[in-house]
């Protein structure tokens, strides 16, 4: 194993800890209304489950952090099969939320197998692009490997009707495989071979197809509530307008009144531009450009390939969902159903994201971006002349 050489990356350690403990309050503002109306009048329900699932992933943080990322080396593939392992079960044992089959686990204790596969896969990938740099430039031997555990990953979660996740994973893949030096024909081979099988998918179900029809026939008619995603795009677009430059006010958001129901979850941003203007929403992107120009500076700065690679898929993981999540809070998407990491209610989300940016953390220690103060021995100085030194 190496041997650290530098401290932890003071910017973006502070940059999720302020990320992570902003999202309490915003939280807490954006739930009022729902944890009162579905909870018989207690208010502060889903607050309190998310402040601990804050605590929790803070503690995930801590276990990245300090969990040496070599040791991915050994246990990656052991990780991923675990996670599909996970993804068999869910559509036979998993419990139904808004009207999808993608958690596993009963009462309080749920988590949705698609985010833990997301990084376990991450991680392997990782790995594998680490190992096969000799020959990756191979079909047989270099890229083949690295699409059949893509394919896995994402052919069992396009039984829980998670499209977005898909897209999501997908994405970060090849973002990954061409920062590992895979052979660009061999990725546009495989992204022609597989644009129909996703189109097909998309439009498979009325409800997507009714999504993609209602996006791209915009502008649309305020008075139809009926369509639920089309209705919440609409909402969160005008809770970002009433923010104005400054906002109206902590805790005196309009839409968080049951207008927007997904207010404390996937439409956070929303609340955070309508409570916070637009100085406080960029403020907010901000601390994530920081989380991505640092993890890019850990990938660049990386002692080995595995570093590297981790790095750069943790960092497109975070940058790749805010960014989505963004651009479906502004219109500017369809609606996805993915939360923005670190700000938004859920607890599967913040735990695997906590634990993933420690693995960043822990890399930047192994860089010298801090590096650490060595103070000679004055009792052993060194060889003396004539003397053999081992």
């Amino acid at each position: 194993m190496k041997q650290r050489t530098g401290h932890i990356d003071l910017p973006l350690f502070f940059s999720v800890v302020a990320l992570m403990l902003f999202s309490i309050g915003v939280v807490y503002s954006a739930s009022v209304d729902i944890s009162r109306a579905h909870n018989d009048g207690d208010y502060s329900v889903l607050f309190l489950n998310h402040a601990i699932r804050v605590a929790l992933g803070l503690f995930a943080l801590g276990l990245g952090m300090f969990a040496d990322y070599h040791v991915y080396m050994k246990y990656s593939k052991v990780i991923l099969l675990l996670g599909i392992f996970f993804l068999v079960l869910t559509p036979f044992f998993g419990t139904t939320q808004l009207g999808a089959k993608r958690w596993l686990g009963y009462g309080p204790l749920k988590f949705q197998p698609s985010e833990f596969a997301k990084f376990a896969l991450v991680i392997h990938l990782s790995v594998l692009l680490s190992q096969k740099q000799k020959y990756i430039g191979s079909l047989k031997n270099g890229f083949l490997p690295l699409v059949v555990w893509i394919g896995a990953v994402v052919g069992l979660i396009t039984f829980q009707n998670n499209l977005s996740t898909v897209v999501v994973i997908t994405l970060i893949s090849f973002m990954m495989m061409f920062i590992g030096r895979v052979r660009v024909r061999h990725m546009l081979g495989s992204a022609a071979l597989a644009l129909p099988a996703v189109l097909v998918y998309a439009v498979s179900k009325p409800y997507r197809l009714k999504r993609i029809m209602d996006y791209l026939n915009a502008p649309a008619d305020l008075a139809d509530k009926a369509d639920m995603a089309k209705s919440q795009i609409e909402q969160a677009v005008i809770g970002l307008g009433n923010g104005g430059l400054f906002g109206v006010g902590v805790g005196m958001s309009k839409q968080r009144e049951l207008f927007l129901p997904e207010s404390y979850s996937d439409f956070i941003f929303a609340i955070v531009g309508e409570e916070y203007g637009f100085i406080g929403a960029v403020i907010i992107l901000a601390l994530f450009v920081v989380v991505m120009l640092r993890g890019m500076k850990i990938a660049k700065r990386a002692t080995d390939d595995l570093g590297r690679f981790l790095a750069v898929g943790i960092t497109c993981v975070i940058i790749v969902n805010t960014l989505l999540n963004a651009m479906v809070t502004t219109g500017l998407l369809p609606t996805t159903g993915l939360p923005m990491p670190l700000i938004s209610y859920g607890g599967t989300s913040i735990l695997f994201t906590g634990f993933a940016l420690g693995i960043l953390l822990n890399i930047s220690m192994y860089t010298r971006i801090r590096p650490r103060e060595v103070k000679a021995d004055a009792e052993a100085p060194g060889p003396r002349v004539g003397e053999v030194y081992e």
